[in-house]
């Protein structure tokens, strides 16, 4: 009874592995491309007010940012991957609005070239072939590149006889069943012949939400792993960037953090735990009023910037300013609107107003301010869900008994590490497999 017991469950592992296997090894990156329009690149000699137009369409609340072509004809890999310049996000921009000078002078700082705000890093961006498999995609995001430079062409050679995938509710199967070899990156399998020469310099960018959005429609394949607590996986990042709620908002623009991009905003408690009420973020400034969150950023306490403050505040005096009235939340990249005098608000960044007193029952604090959060408990699944439904970067984590005491972080590097562990090193939660059942449907609607 025991040796079969025991053959059971190596079957089980190994049948589970397997499955695991063929979504990460049988799919490549060109799956993800389906219905992905063609990269527009912006360059670095924009303007920052055409560049806040540009990342309100933005996925993951930046855009790639290119140095201009020299040269006339195709460009190789390396040729295109030197123009790259880094990614732009709205907290790089509401930190360099926050800026004294810019205070002074909005329309200088609107008209100021992106190359001096957006942080130089090369090692963001990757150009991949068609046919570069998906494990290794992942691995290139697990280690720190945020997008994926794809190639659009009319017919590729895909990866294995093996591949089909359901997309948009159709099933598609590869136009090649030919095989090819597994090299990281740029692999062997180019496009066919048939691709025209105008097709050779159109490409697309996958971005990691694109690839979260897709493992999410592999759950199954990926069982148990799903349904794993994000402590049981370790998907939990304990290093994240933090200012108290007492202190100056401009203290979260010293050392803007990369991955996430994002500042949690702690309130110490009677107990001396810290408790986080909000964040100071790309995902929460995306398609905010820039102008006014920056003057909120330099002259605000960090708990005043999350919770947002009313014009009646007591507690200092809040000076007019002048911001682009432009029609809409965030047009500003669109040349109209008149400028005028306006106080701020919590209304005025976007945020919901909220009662400014920061000794106020958490409970009464709920609004597009308030930080998105899940317990250390939580399923990979509804972590992964709550992301995609939110169209945020990270996932703030919390106590599972203490509400809102922050033990860490889970951004998308994390997940994507996750899910390519071993299935024998995680450990299932089913009674949590009702809720995350809810949460995808949820999605998925």
């Amino acid at each position: 009874m025991q040796i079969s017991l025991v053959l059971l469950s190596f079957c089980s592992v190994a049948m589970t592995e397997s499955a695991m296997a063929s979504v990460f090894l049988y799919h490549v990156v060109a799956d993800l491309t389906v219905g992905k329009p063609e990269l527009v690149e912006f360059c670095e000699t924009e303007t920052v007010e055409a560049a806040i137009k540009a990342i309100g369409d933005s996925t993951e609340c930046g855009i790639p940012v290119w140095k201009r072509k020299t040269h006339a004809g195709i460009e190789n890999t390396e040729m295109r991957q030197q123009r790259f310049v880094g990614i732009l996000n709205s907290l790089d921009i509401v930190a360099f609005f926050a800026k004294s000078e810019c205070l002074e002078d909005h329309d200088k700082a609107l008209k100021t070239p992106v190359s001096e705000v957006v942080t130089h890093n090369n090692s963001l961006l990757r150009q991949v072939d068609p046919g570069t498999r998906l494990i290794d995609a992942l691995e290139m995001m697990k280690h720190g590149v945020k997008r994926l430079l794809v190639r659009k062409s009319v017919v590729w050679q895909g990866m294995s006889k093996r591949f089909s995938i359901l997309y948009n509710g159709k099933w598609l199967k590869n136009m090649d069943t030919s095989s090819s070899s597994n090299n990281l990156g740029a692999s062997s399998n180019r496009p066919s012949s048939s691709t025209t020469t105008s097709a050779r310099d159109k490409f697309c960018c996958l971005s990691r939400e694109d690839v979260i959005r897709f493992l999410i429609g592999c759950l199954g394949a990926l069982a148990p792993l799903p349904l794993s607590s994000i402590s049981s996986v370790g998907a939990i990042n304990p290093n994240y960037n933090s200012i108290e709620a007492t202190s100056a908002a401009i203290e979260a623009t010293q050392k803007l953090p990369e991955d996430p991009s994002a500042i949690a905003v702690l309130e110490q408690s009677q107990d001396g735990q810290y408790k986080i009420i909000g964040e100071i973020s790309a995902s929460k400034l995306w398609k905010c009023d820039h102008l006014a969150a920056a003057w909120a950023l330099a002259n605000l306490s960090g708990g005043q910037f999350v919770m947002g403050v009313e014009d009646n505040v007591s507690s200092r005096s809040l000076k007019d300013f002048s911001v682009n009235q432009a029609a809409g939340n965030n047009n500003l990249a669109n040349g109209g609107g008149s400028t005028k005098p306006k106080k701020f608000s919590s209304r005025s960044i976007g945020f919901n107003a909220a009662n400014p007193s920061l000794a106020v029952s958490r409970s009464m604090y709920r609004g597009r301010s308030a930080p998105l959060t899940c317990k250390v408990t939580s399923s990979l699944a509804a972590v992964m869900a709550q992301m995609l439904s939110h169209r945020a970067t990270h996932v703030w984590v919390t106590e599972d008994e203490s509400d809102d005491v922050l033990v860490g972080v889970v951004g998308y590097a994390d997940i994507m590490v996750a899910v390519t562990k071993q299935p024998s090193s995680v450990v299932p939660s089913p009674a949590r497999s009702t809720e995350n059942s809810a949460i995808v449907n949820d999605v998925h609607n």
